[in-house]
């Protein structure tokens, strides 16, 4: 792809070994990744399908649920095929091009989605500490606006990336001990200085995540301030359940991040097969268990859901 300027000096592509050591097993361990990913895509696309159609849900909070989910999908979709293909065909050349660009789009819908976590979390801020300036403050018009800003962060933050790394010498060695494309598995294939490439990302990630967290726990710490001054104990179990379900949500968002960042770079002891098992089931599991967290957590998106359900389950229905 001329957009990453690839140099003409090794044309080649590289090669995705998928989990190094467990080749014999790839067969099976599709089974959970084909069937995670098809729960997140058929979750997710309920999601937008039932928020899209609703009217009584073009609310803050649910195009906020819209944008987690075209980052889940973005997220699984860059990744998870590929990973079959190897599993299920041996499929593994990939181009120097394709790399690169899948690299790109799995970190910027990783950043994404970070941001709209952090937008989550102000929404849920306002809704319990000035829920009667909501309406003004947080409208869907600037929602919208919140998540371009989003977008914007990843591509700058992240497009850096492939960029750096296409002027780099490659190596004789082409083989990524991985089932994607990953940028610091993808930078030791290159034979060059990668010392900016190393700490390029680890700024990215530590920027990203650290002042990330940092918005949310502020967000969380004057919610929970607020809470206690709550007299009433029915007000506080309705205010922290609001939060219960975008708790989770982080939760298991940032914890496998965090271990796959910082594995990859300080986790020399750790076996190449678990590492790269944990960190696919950041792609994996995080898009499969949102829409369900939300869907049983949020009970007006719930009843929507249960009604669309009904009418596809109820015979004779059109």
């Amino acid at each position: 792809m001329a957009v990453f300027n690839l140099t003409p000096a090794d044309p080649s592509t590289f090669t995705l070994s998928g989990i190094p050591g467990l080749e014999t097993a790839h067969i099976w361990i599709s089974i959970p990744f084909s069937t995670f990913y098809t729960i997140s895509l058929l979750g997710n696309c309920t999601v937008l399908f039932v928020v899209g159609t609703e009217q009584t849900l073009y609310k803050p909070m649910y195009q906020l649920l819209c944008m987690l989910a075209l980052t889940d999908i973005s997220m699984s979709t860059s990744v998870v095929p590929k990973a079959l293909c190897i599993f299920w065909f041996n499929l593994k050349g990939i181009t120097v091009g394709g790399c690169l660009t899948q690299m790109f789009f799995l970190h910027a819908a990783s950043v994404m989605q970070s941001a709209v976590l952090v937008t989550m979390a102000f929404d849920r801020y306002v809704a319990i500490c000035d829920p009667l300036r909501y309406a003004t403050i947080l409208n869907n018009a600037r929602i919208a606006k919140l998540g371009l800003l989003g977008l914007i962060r990843a591509v700058l933050f992240i497009l850096p990336m492939p960029l750096l790394l296409s002027r780099q010498p490659f190596c004789a060695n082409h083989i990524i001990p991985h089932t994607y494309c990953d940028h610091i598995a993808v930078a030791k294939m290159f034979c060059g200085d990668i010392t900016v490439n190393r700490l390029y990302g680890l700024v990215i990630a530590l920027v990203v995540v650290v002042l990330d967290l940092m918005l949310i726990a502020l967000s969380y710490g004057l919610i929970i301030r607020t809470v206690f001054r709550i007299s009433s104990k029915k007000a506080h179990q309705k205010a922290l359940n609001t939060c219960t379900a975008h708790i989770c949500v982080m939760l298991m968002s940032y914890t496998p991040c965090l271990f796959s960042s910082l594995t990859h770079r300080f986790g020399q002891g750790i076996a190449p097969h678990i590492h790269i098992i944990l960190a696919n089931l950041y792609f994996l599991i995080p898009p499969m268990l949102n829409p369900i967290i939300y869907g049983v957590k949020t009970k007006e998106l719930r009843d929507k859901v249960g009604k669309y359900t009904f009418r596809m389950c109820s015979p004779g229905t059109t």
